[in-house]
């Protein structure tokens, strides 16, 4: 029964971040929620209070799933150099799917400033994030291949700002071609950055 639940909620969850794709947060309603997830709005309403409720759901599944794929993707790799390659190639997905990402999560940052909800989780989306980057540059300050002289907490929060950088200015962009310029750009400033001298 429990699973069922999760299911359901899940689709819910899903249907509520097509929803906000399509139309952007100010304008999705609870029914095109329950449209998109084939339900009615009852059935939208029996897990979920209110949008409000929804929405701070929705934030907290996809960080966490976001943050599930890199850290798995850094995992399976042995190098610094290789944890980096695979951190920035998970993160620059595709062109379909990181557009679709960011104007959902552009927009929810955009209402950040006045929801406190909001600001908790992508603070804990962010401090993993940190994580993933700080284990990269200790591994490769251990290598020899990263300096020395890195503060590990400072240059993780800086490649996580320059890897949404990167991609909030390819999404403004509007040129699915350039995709890959901003991937490998990313990658060969941020480990040339890294680099020991």
């Amino acid at each position: 029964m429990k699973k069922k639940a999760e299911e359901r909620r899940e689709q819910v969850l899903k249907a509520a971040f097509q929803a906000v794709a399509s139309h952007g947060y100010d304008s999705v309603t609870l029914q095109d929620i329950a449209d998109y997830a084939g339900v009615s709005k009852g059935v939208v309403h029996y897990y979920f209070q209110n949008k409000e409720n929804i929405f701070s759901a929705l934030l907290q599944f996809i960080t966490a799933q976001i943050y599930e794929i890199e850290h798995k993707a850094i995992t399976d790799k042995h190098t610094a150099l290789e944890k980096l390659k695979a951190y920035v190639e998970t993160v620059f997905i595709s062109p379909a799917k990181n557009k679709k990402f960011y104007r959902v999560y552009v927009d929810f940052l955009a209402q950040a400033s006045r929801n406190h909800t909001y600001q908790e989780i992508n603070h804990r989306f962010y401090e993993n994030c940190w994580s993933i980057g700080h284990e990269i540059i200790t591994l490769g300050k251990k290598e020899g291949v990263f300096s020395i002289d890195l503060d590990a907490d400072t240059s993780a929060k800086m490649m996580r700002a320059m890897i949404d950088g990167c991609l909030i200015q390819w999404l403004m962009s509007d040129q699915d071609d350039l995709h890959d310029f901003y991937k490998k750009t990313c990658f060969e400033t941020i480990s040339t950055l890294l680099r020991s001298p």
